[in-house]
């Protein structure tokens, strides 16, 4: 008799195919031919497109490509539909959000098999993950809908938003899109991806079958002039967009000054970290569920391994194994582990990146396996021997492709991790639980997985860090995506500046005595870079001194001084409250000399009050500094999700030109509060309140390079700010329509965050416009660190 071992080795899976009967039925019922769903109606199928399925190339149905006049319409059928759907109370949203959610269950194994159809990924995967996700997205914010009334009283819905998503979780990223703007009561004009389109338009069936009004949803298909359209259509309020981080570059330059709110889900290069302590097997499989799940097609995928030196050769050597072992082969058998890439284009692609990477002097591994000789298989792929700048160690692949490299120390392995021009997730596997939280929190991504991967819920915020876009989506941030402040509404015109005239020289004034402001970098007042200084004139005319003319050198040195002061991020909330009372304690010791400077630059008559309220403001942001916490989600699985206000890092600001000393404040305390750095550019018009306070600043012990003063021309010195690569977010303030426009535009380079005021002012003294949670969140990027227990 053969031993149990040898039985087992020559042990295979069979096959074990999915019927898509009930999928090929459903195809047939529409004649596999689509019209466009607008205002509840479907139009005649136009313009029509073959939709292929991956493994064959076949056509699987025919999608009418939308013209301009037909997302013209859309966006006037969801204009039309938005303030009825708006005032429909919180519960009548949830009920209408839960019958979806039913909906979704319902006809979930027929969701699964056409997606996998369209899309080509395993059939497990659409029918365990993809679909009962996308259910709990609608639950979830049928819950929100019911409670938003409570839980966000001072808020109402963007209006119409326009949502384009990707073709690699069709009907996922479709739920993650359209439940939270619907509970928020927004209407959507919703773009699915020219490969897989066949999912949302099941879904605007259901959307018929639920009762949803007219003009709530609407489904546009085509390729991407339709999705530009979206983007340049008037009539959108939001733009919500997942794809690539070319495209996201060119949303955010064509949507720079419309006033339009944006949120990109872009690309990634994660880093899935292993240290020499991890349950080794444990890892490959997480491995294995990191990179090779939808084929690699998926943006937060753990392209990039980082396995410490100690135990590289061991763990390259079992996730070889396992890699032999991998079941590449038809999607809809059930046995299979890689299915069918989504097009011959990306397939073609990837190839072309793998030779790369051979031909820059990496190593290759393929297993041995045959695949299907038909359709866009790729085989599971490991490159080592790459540097880091090597283009498969830096370029999002976006396939069955894994670079892997080696690191001795955690500080090098945070350093690997963090060498890449995005930032939207990681792993990191040790059975040290003191190590991975030491670890997660330095890796500069929005989503840290502990010892699993690829986890997700709609109740835990998802997004991204740098080139990965920004924006959430999930959780109550993800809500906020959907909202407005009402106080947003009640802002003023931004004020006009009226030019002070030049009194000539100061006759009263003792002659020879210098009395140029220089700027305030790394703690210490420095000239100016370029050697030029301008004058600053009272209302009166009379001047009252003159300040440094800031140039892209100056900021280029503020910008290296907020770097080497990260100490202050790491600070506790505590201490940043500490110094933040002795800031204001410390102004509050020379409030009389304040209110007399800011009266002689402006004649404002509530100069007394500009000092008190700019007071008040340092105490409310020392005291949120140790309260604005973050939260602890409790997800479907045996574990936790951390959720972490972090700050966004060194932030640029234009102040307003009205409320010199107030406006400066506003901004800045809570950009410090959370850890921020921070260089401000101070009021054009009346700088010296700014110059003035960095005195206050070198006496209430504020590190060096947490908070930089530049002054000079804002429009030269906000450019500079956009476009700098080390800059994280730049604010402008003051109003200027145009300079708020090349702020948005010239921050897509490296796609940083920006707020804007566009043509509006605020009112600085009114605490529901200029303080509060609405700076706070502005200030912070949220930071979700899944935390499995027993593994």
């Amino acid at each position: 008799m053969r031993p149990l071992n040898e039985i087992l080795a020559t042990m295979d899976y069979g096959p074990s195919p999915e019927t898509t009967r009930e999928a090929q039925a459903w195809l047939d019922r529409h004649q596999r031919r689509f019209g466009l769903f607008i205002d509840n109606q479907w139009s005649e199928p136009a313009a029509l497109f073959a939709s292929r399925n991956p493994v064959d190339g076949e056509p699987v149905a025919e999608i009418t490509q939308a013209s301009v006049d037909d997302v013209d319409r859309a966006v006037a059928a969801a204009r039309a539909a938005q303030p009825a759907w708006a005032a429909l109370s919180g519960h009548g949203r949830a009920r209408l959000l839960y019958a979806l959610a039913r909906l979704i269950q319902k006809h979930a194994r027929l969701f699964a098999v056409l997606e996998t159809l369209d899309n080509g990924k395993p059939i497990r995967e659409t029918r365990d993950i993809d679909i009962p996700l996308a259910a709990r997205h609608f639950y979830y914010h049928a819950g929100w809908a019911q409670l938003l009334s409570q839980e966000f009283p001072d808020h109402r819905p963007v209006g119409v938003v326009g949502q384009i998503v990707p073709w690699n979780f069709p009907l996922l990223m479709l739920s993650w899109k359209i439940a939270p703007a619907l509970a928020c009561g927004n209407t959507v004009v919703f773009k699915p991806a020219e490969f897989t389109s066949l999912s949302a338009l099941l879904f605007a069936e259901l959307c018929q079958q639920a009762g949803l009004p007219a003009g709530v949803v609407n489904i546009v298909t085509g390729d991407g002039m339709v999705g530009e359209a979206i983007v340049n259509h008037p009539g959108i309020d939001k733009l919500a967009f997942t794809g690539s981080t070319e495209v996201g570059r060119l949303i955010r330059r064509a949507t720079a000054g419309s006033g339009k709110k944006l949120s990109l889900e872009l690309g990634g290069k994660s880093p899935f970290i292993v240290f020499e302590d991890a349950d080794l097997d444990a890892a490959v499989e997480g491995l294995v569920d990191s990179i090779w799940f939808n084929q690699g097609q998926v943006c937060c995928a753990g392209s990039r391994l980082l396995v410490q030196e100690s135990v590289e050769q061991r763990f390259l050597a079992k996730l070889r194994t396992r890699m032999d072992r991998l079941i590449v082969g038809s999607p809809l058998d059930k046995s299979t582990d890689i299915g069918a890439l989504v097009d011959p284009v990306q397939k073609q692609r990837i190839s072309e990146l793998v030779q790369t990477a051979r031909d820059e002097g990496c190593t290759v591994w393929q297993p041995s396996g045959a695949l299907p000789e038909r359709g866009c298989f790729y085989p599971p792929t490991l490159i080592t021997g790459a540097s880091t700048s090597t283009t498969a160690a830096q370029t999002e692949i976006f396939g069955p492709v894994l670079v892997a490299m080696s690191f001795r120390t955690p500080v090098e392995a945070v350093q690997l991790a963090n060498n890449t021009v995005y930032g939207l997730a990681s792993c990191v596997w040790t059975e040290s639980i003191s190590l991975a939280l030491d670890i997660a929190p330095q890796i500069k991504a929005g989503v840290v997985w502990i010892n699993t991967a690829n986890q997700f819920d709609a109740a835990c915020g998802f997004g991204g860090y740098r080139e990965s876009g920004f924006g959430r989506e999930g959780g109550r941030e993800g809500l906020l995506e959907y909202l407005v402040a009402c106080a947003e509404d009640a802002r003023p015109p931004a004020p006009s500046v009226v030019a002070v005239a030049s009194g000539g020289p100061d006759v009263g004034s003792v002659p020879g005595i210098d009395r140029t402001a220089k700027h305030y970098i790394g703690g210490k007042q420095v000239r100016p870079d370029s050697g030029y200084s301008q004058p600053v004139h009272g209302v009166d005319g009379r001047l009252l001194g003159e300040v440094a003319a800031g140039s892209r050198k100056d900021i280029r040195n503020a910008v290296e001084a907020a770097h080497k002061q990260s100490g202050w991020a790491a600070a506790s909330g505590h201490n940043r409250a500490q110094v933040l009372y002795y800031i204001a304690e410390n102004l509050a010791a020379r409030h009389a000399e304040f209110a007399a400077r800011i009266a002689a630059m402006t004649g404002d008559a509530n100069a007394v009050r500009e000092v008190d309220v700019s007071i008040e403001r340092l105490f409310t942001y020392a005291a949120w500094a140790d309260k604005y916490d973050g939260a602890v989600h409790q997800p479907p699985m045996h574990g936790i999700t951390a959720a972490l206000n972090e700050p966004v890092g060194v932030i640029g600001m234009i102040c307003p030109t009205e409320s010199p000393l107030l406006g400066l404040i506003s901004l800045a305390a809570p950009a410090l509060a959370l850890g921020n750095r921070v260089i401000a550019v101070p009021s054009a018009a009346h700088p010296l309140s700014a110059t003035d306070f960095y005195q206050v600043l070198d006496t209430s012990d504020l590190p060096g390079g947490a908070l930089n003063i530049v002054t000079g021309d804002a429009d030269e010195l906000a450019r500079v700010m956009a476009g700098h690569g080390d800059v994280d977010a730049v604010w402008r303030h003051d109003g200027s329509v145009a300079g708020c426009a090349e702020v948005e535009r010239l921050s897509a380079d490296t796609l940083k965050r920006t707020w804007v005021s566009g043509g509006r002012g605020r009112d600085w003294f009114d605490d529901r416009q200029s303080a509060g949670r609405t700076f706070l969140a502005h200030a912070s990027q949220v930071k979700n660190i899944w935390i499995p227990y027993g593994v």
